[in-house]
């Protein structure tokens, strides 16, 4: 092996076997390898007992698997959990448990903080910080899985945490495959939703994966205008764009893609609104999930009142659309959809002066 560490908990099934076999170990020590990773929760080579003593001592001084450290903990009265995790480098990500919705599911980040800077949510207030690798993306669902013992349990992950996956496409797609691969955890595609703000060269290029995940575009808006002022990605590419980028999604047989749409008091969520976006949505597979938004200081909008939500639910019903209210968990605790930020973490001033944004 080279000089410098190899980290196996980053590397896919077949990287390892490669590792191995140039090594001259055989490859279905990486298959072993791996399991005891992504199956079973294990960080320490000492542990791998189906191992030799002779490799697992090997492994250990020329190799690692990087595990977040769990340096923070807090439980929601619905429940929610949400955990701050520590990376090797020093920067925190947060990841959220949320029980019974109806399946165990994950909420993992995809960066440190976010560029999109979307009006209404927090993470973006830290700015681009950077993309998680694929290994740090794949550990947060491992170490939650572990601490909560749910290894051998069905869960859900939905990619909805700090950043946004399509700005990460590489690591994300990366982690996706080892996060299904049958000697991992084995899990479903259908089990994982990336959500995105609509970075239309992403979205295509993600049409023709192999390997796809659930996918949920976060809307937010029903003219160029408003989703603009809202979601900045929009003056790259327009609603039309994205819309027309949904269509060339393929989508399996009784399943749509869904769209979040974030209900601002007095900005978003008026009747006309509700209509627009019916009329956008018609020729889509969709279902939309309206979502109340989070308050939290520093958002300069507020929660519509129920009745309103409840009214512009009614609409699109009315209009032929599948729609759902997203219930708020994790609120009291900050864990809530757009509630997620690391203080001491956002992006040094060089940082916030380069242009991050995607090309």
């Amino acid at each position: 092996m080279t000089d410098e560490r190899e980290d196996l908990a980053a590397l896919e099934l077949n990287a390892i076997e490669a590792l191995f076999r140039r090594e001259g170990i055989d490859a279905f020590h990486a298959r072993q390898v791996y399991r005891w990773i992504h199956r079973r929760g294990h960080r320490s080579f000492e542990a791998m007992t189906d191992l030799s003593a002779s490799l697992r001592q090997r492994l250990a001084s020329r190799c690692d698997c990087l595990t977040p450290a769990i340096a923070g903990r807090e439980t929601s009265s619905d429940g929610t959990q949400k955990f701050l995790l520590t990376l090797a480098d020093g920067r925190a990500v947060e990841s959220v448990f949320i029980p019974d919705t109806p399946a165990m599911t994950f909420c993992i980040s995809s960066q440190v903080g976010c560029a999109m800077d979307c009006a209404f949510c927090l993470t973006g207030r830290m700015g681009f910080v950077r993309h998680l690798t694929a290994g740090e993306i794949v550990a947060q669902a491992r170490v939650l899985a572990t601490e909560l013992g749910l290894l051998d349990t069905r869960f859900n992950i939905v990619l909805m945490g700090m950043g946004e996956p399509l700005h990460n496409y590489d690591a994300v797609m990366q982690a996706v495959r080892m996060l299904v691969h049958e000697q991992g955890l084995a899990m479903h595609p259908k089990r994982i939703t990336l959500s995105t703000v609509g970075l239309v060269p992403a979205i295509l290029r993600l049409a023709q994966e192999p390997v796809m995940p659930n996918l949920a575009i976060s809307l937010h808006g029903t003219t160029d205008a408003q989703r603009s002022a809202l979601v900045p990605i929009n003056r790259k590419y327009s609603l039309a764009t994205l819309i027309d980028a949904c269509r060339q999604v393929p989508i399996r047989r009784r399943d749509r893609i869904t769209f979040e749409y974030v209900l601002l008091d007095g900005v978003n969520d008026t009747a006309a609104d509700a209509r627009r976006l019916a009329r956008l949505l018609a020729d889509v597979r969709a279902k939309i999930n309206l979502i109340p938004l989070n308050a939290a200081p520093g958002i300069p909008f507020d929660r519509p009142p129920d009745e309103r939500v409840d009214r512009f639910a009614r609409l699109l019903a009315e209009r032929g659309m599948t729609v759902s209210v997203r219930k708020s968990r994790g609120r009291d605790i900050r864990a809530a959809c757009g509630q997620l930020i690391v203080d001491g973490q956002r992006r040094s001033p060089a940082q916030r002066a380069a242009n991050l944004l995607p090309a």
